[in-house]
């Protein structure tokens, strides 16, 4: 009952303005990239960093052994060996903290324990997951870039807009800088170069999420025409990036580019011509909400799901049946850019993965007694820590809430499938995800 009904002789006894008893809980982000990784626990007493290696297949053999050659103590028989390639988890320490004072907190209008505790819980579930985002573009932004710089004269030096996927490339399966011995063709414009080099800038100008400019040297000139300003240039082992309209790069989208249906099945026949193994019998689509709009409104998407009552699945929860091949899964973490040349013009990036398109690595030794004392809090909740610290000041009034997590998050390559292996597959170094960029 409002104070105003009370009698006026009253009103002025009744207190007003208390706090409502509870804290209100701030808008969360939803999250979704780490429950793609494969989870592994990384043992103790390795070290922090762990090379991990991939058998690759042998090659088919079509050719009937000639009987003529079926001789001597080989058979006529060269041997044959099968490829590896190799990837590096690193193991990072993440931590957060919040102190408490449990005389003071008594005056407060709720439970400030329980609030840290959630609002820890929060902070370490975002945090993992933004770190899982990112593992996994780095990965797969890798040898895509456009030129940032056009060229005024014919020269082997070119400054683009993002050197990751330029910087290394795999020799027998492992890893190494390019040089002009390890060399990478690149093809720029309309023309392949042989890259020998890529350094970064000393200050990174980058306009891609997380990228790295910088400047890539080739082992002759690169044409006028070929160096114009926003040119395409894309290594031969580039990650897949399908764009509507057949845009070569992020700065050619236009504001019509939205998202459609047909660039969704192009992603996943690309998935499967690389024989990516589904997940739960569908690829995963993380993609945030603008992207999830403009699928709806796609005229192809809305023919195929004509007369389909509002209970449809598609409709009332999101999923995608096996027809498409996907699974839709909102998220507020996906990376979202200012489009580099139309003003007002956002880029966004759903990526579409399959099973192994990323692998976490936990650490074993999280919560072991040596680490954490038997005399303070520790629970391991979704492979994090979260300490509560008894209080050790003078007057013994004031704990810490604390989480850690030690691990770390990577792409694996899958260099050794190649259409030797498989006919269908591509030269990509990283085939377990596609991205799909588009203006929204």
């Amino acid at each position: 009952m409002g104070i105003q009904n009370f009698p006026t002789a009253l009103q002025p006894i009744i207190q007003q303005g208390f706090l409502e008893r509870e804290f209100q809980q701030a808008l969360r982000s939803r999250l979704g990239y780490r429950a793609v990784a494969d989870r592994e626990e990384i043992a103790v007493g390795i070290g922090e960093t762990l090379t991990k290696t991939r058998a690759g297949l042998k090659p088919s053999v079509t050719t009937p052994l000639s009987p003529s050659l079926n001789t001597n103590l080989d058979n006529g028989l060269s041997p044959g060996n099968w490829g590896i390639e190799q990837y590096t988890l690193t193991l990072n320490f993440y931590a957060a903290t919040a102190d408490l004072n449990m005389v003071t907190s008594r005056v407060g209008i709720a439970s400030q324990f329980l609030q840290n505790a959630y609002s820890n819980g929060e902070q370490a579930a975002r945090s993992l997951d933004e770190l899982a985002r990112n593992a996994l573009f780095d990965a797969y932004f890798g040898g895509n870039t456009r030129v940032a710089t056009a060229l005024t004269t014919a020269a082997p030096a070119l400054h683009v807009d993002d050197i990751r996927g330029f910087q290394t490339v795999f020799v027998n399966g492992v890893q190494v800088p390019v040089t002009a011995s390890n060399p990478l063709t690149v093809t720029v414009g309309g023309d392949a170069y042989t890259l020998t080099g890529a350094a970064a800038d000393a200050t990174n100008v980058s306009t891609t999420p997380n990228g790295v400019s910088g400047t890539l040297t080739f082992g002759s000139n690169v044409t006028l025409a070929d160096g114009a300003l926003a040119s395409s240039v894309q290594a031969a082992t580039a990650s897949a990036i399908l764009r509507p309209g057949g845009r070569t790069n992020t700065a050619l989208l236009q504001a019509t580019d939205s998202l459609n249906m047909g660039n969704l099945l192009d992603a996943v026949a690309t998935l499967r011509k690389n024989a990516v193994p589904e997940i739960d019998g569908v690829y995963n689509c993380y993609l945030d909400p603008v992207s999830a709009r403009q699928l709806f409104a796609d005229p192809d998407f809305k023919t195929l799901f004509t007369g389909a009552t509002s209970s449809n699945a598609v409709f009332a929860d999101g999923m995608v049946n096996d027809f498409l091949g996907l699974r839709f899964i909102p998220t507020t973490e996906a990376f979202v850019q200012a489009h580099p040349t139309i003003q007002g013009l956002q880029v966004r990036r759903p990526i579409i993965c399959g099973q192994g398109a990323l692998i976490e690595g936990d650490f074993a030794g999280i919560g072991a007694d040596d680490v954490a004392p038997k005399d303070s809090i520790v629970s391991i909740v979704d492979g994090v820590a979260m300490v509560t610290r008894e209080p050790i000041d003078r007057l013994q009034q004031i704990i810490a809430q604390s989480w850690y997590w030690i691990g770390g998050f990577c792409a694996p390559s899958d260099t050794t499938t190649t259409p030797l292996t498989i006919p269908t597959a591509t030269n990509a170094a990283f085939k377990r995800a596609v991205m799909v960029e588009h203006a929204g």
